[in-house]
């Protein structure tokens, strides 16, 4: 079954630069995807190389990934900052093919405290009651 969300991505360079006044606020790199699918299989936030050059992100390593047709480079970016159910959290993103859709991975999720629902898709944990809950070691 597959599960789908928005997803509010922006360049946290860009957001750091214009908070510093060396930008205007309306010239930070930023968009909202409608139909990202929640990906448990996926580790990180995973954007269509169009999505990552659109947003300005700059490589800063790469990493090997499992996928179904095996292990693959995949070239990792600078951080966004997503919004996603209302949360905010920030992540450093890798890249995919265009013909992918953006994938929401389980450390997007464990970012901002939310849960995969069989019936209801992406949701608050409802071990929290709702409210955010981070865990520290």
């Amino acid at each position: 079954m597959q599960h789908r969300t928005t997803i509010h991505v922006a360049n946290q360079e860009d957001l750091v630069a214009a908070k510093l006044g060396i930008i205007k606020p309306e010239e930070v790199r930023q968009l909202t995807i409608k139909d990202a699918l929640v990906d448990t299989g996926a580790t990180r936030l995973s954007l269509p190389q169009s999505i990552v050059d659109s947003l300005g992100l700059t490589p800063t390593d790469t990493t090997l990934v499992h996928t179904t047709n095996g292990v693959v480079t995949r070239t990792l970016y600078s951080p966004v900052q997503f919004t996603v159910l209302g949360r905010k959290g920030i992540i450093e993103v890798s890249s995919v093919p265009d013909n992918v859709p953006v994938l929401v991975g389980h450390m997007v999720m464990e970012l901002v405290d939310l849960n995969v629902s069989v019936t209801d898709g992406l949701i608050h944990n409802p071990a929290h009651g709702g409210e955010r809950t981070e865990y520290q070691l």
